[in-house]
């Protein structure tokens, strides 16, 4: 009889994983099913408490500032602590958009409907121009 699992994660690529560990012996075949489970269900928990935090910050985007944030402030994630002591850290702006406290946030164009995306003749002025249309854009709020 065949059973399947239906897991989030490949279990066979678990199991060659484990297999280049020359500690790990021999795997009994459900080991990798665990793994696969536990990771799922790990990765859940991890993405709703960087959900929550972004969240907190009012802001629509998860971004690694957030995650950053989660693991350094969450002491079931604080092992994960070196390997984002890289990341960014998040800037925090008092603009007129509240601030989500997360990178990326300064008022920067962006791209999506309705926006000013980094295309268009803004983007093909010279420097001196370009300046002078930020200033002016910045001074008439538009």
């Amino acid at each position: 009889m065949n059973k399947r699992y239906k897991t989030k994660f490949p279990v066979a690529r678990i199991k060659k994983i484990m297999r280049t560990d020359d500690d790990v012996g021999k795997v009994a075949q459900v080991t990798p099913v665990l793994i696969s489970k536990a990771l799922e269900l790990f990765m859940a928990a991890l993405i709703e408490e960087t959900c929550k935090e972004s969240r907190s910050r009012m802001s629509k985007k998860m971004t690694t500032a957030h995650l950053k944030r989660t693991i350094l402030e969450v002491d079931t994630f604080d092992f994960l602590a070196p390997l984002v002591e890289n990341l960014p850290d998040p800037v925090v702006t008092g603009g007129p958009e509240g601030g989500d406290g997360s990178a990326g946030s300064s008022g920067a164009p962006t791209k999506g409907k309705g926006g000013r995306g980094r295309g268009g003749a803004a983007a093909r002025d010279e420097p001196a121009v370009k300046e002078e249309r930020i200033k002016k854009e910045h001074d008439y709020g538009v």
